[in-house]
């Protein structure tokens, strides 16, 4: 039998049982949670996921994957909690979105990979949908430790009713541009055509500045922005929103088409080889 091979396998997850800190609207159909997981917080790496559900409740039977939002620290600035971000509209998110605060939950991670810490003079974060969810952790960890000299956000939805934490990057110091599919804020624009404009405007005003992008929303948007940076030769990561069931590498639920080293392709598992890829790595058909 062949062996599985895989970067990230759950190894050094943690599983805890903590109650709900936060758990509140922040915008249509969308909600911030808080959970007290220090275990986690204080391992995890901007683009891991954690894996969460209903503790002592037996439906849905298996949890839900959410990219880290941010880490919260206590008052000697020790990590503490974690927030996540996510939509209501199923058999966990209904009900999780319902739960008052100190309601215990359980979670287990982090998970998956990480974005690439390679410095650059310009850091742009394309999202759309719910596809900010892991980029404000990245952008706080990319001022930090000084990896980026310059953050923004380029962030779509549909309405304006659905962005969501805007703010939030606004006051972690980040440059942010918003748009909408019907213009009801910011531009009446797409993230890629946004993406583009930017990109070629800053290309003309500083030749020799380094651009890196980070992308993740629905997959028709990350695939065009791909397409947008790998024709301007802009470094350009994807964190994939595939579906997950077991979130440790065991059910193949979450597969991705992965280009080979041979020009084939091969199924990835998003959970253990991801969520993170290279968009040059990624078979988009």
């Amino acid at each position: 039998m062949a062996t599985l091979h895989a970067k990230n396998y759950a190894d050094e997850m943690t599983h805890v049982t903590g109650p709900l800190v936060v758990n509140e609207a922040v915008a249509e159909n969308t909600f911030m949670l808080r959970v007290s997981a220090p275990e986690i917080a204080v391992k995890a790496k901007p683009g891991q996921f954690v894996m969460i559900r209903l503790a002592g409740v037996n439906a849905p039977l298996i949890g839900r994957a959410f990219a880290i939002y941010d880490i919260h620290n206590d008052d000697s600035g020790a990590p503490d909690s974690i927030d996540l971000i996510y939509l209501r509209k199923g058999a966990l998110t209904s009900p999780l979105s319902a739960s008052p605060v100190g309601t215990e939950v359980s979670v287990w991670g982090p998970l998956g990979n990480a974005f690439r810490d390679t410095s650059c003079d310009r850091l742009l974060m394309a999202v759309g949908g719910i596809g900010q969810t892991p980029m404000l952790v990245t952008g706080r960890d990319a001022m930090q430790r000084g990896w980026a000299k310059h953050i923004e956000l380029i962030y779509g939805a549909r309405r304006s009713t659905l962005l969501a934490g805007v703010d939030d990057f606004r006051n972690a110091g980040f440059d942010v541009t918003t748009c909408t599919d019907d213009g009801s804020e910011g531009r009446q624009a797409l993230v890629p055509d946004v993406l583009a404009e930017r990109i070629d405007a800053l290309r003309k005003q500083s030749p020799d500045e380094t651009i890196r992008v980070l992308t993740c929303g629905p997959e028709i948007m990350m695939e065009k922005v791909a397409g947008v940076c790998m024709d301007r030769g802009v470094d350009v990561q994807v964190s994939m929103e595939t579906p997950m069931a077991c979130g440790i590498g065991i059910c193949f639920s979450c597969v991705a088409k992965v280009n080979q080293e041979d020009g084939d392709w091969d199924y990835k598992r998003t959970c253990v080889d991801g969520p993170i890829f290279d968009a040059g790595q990624l078979c988009w058909e």
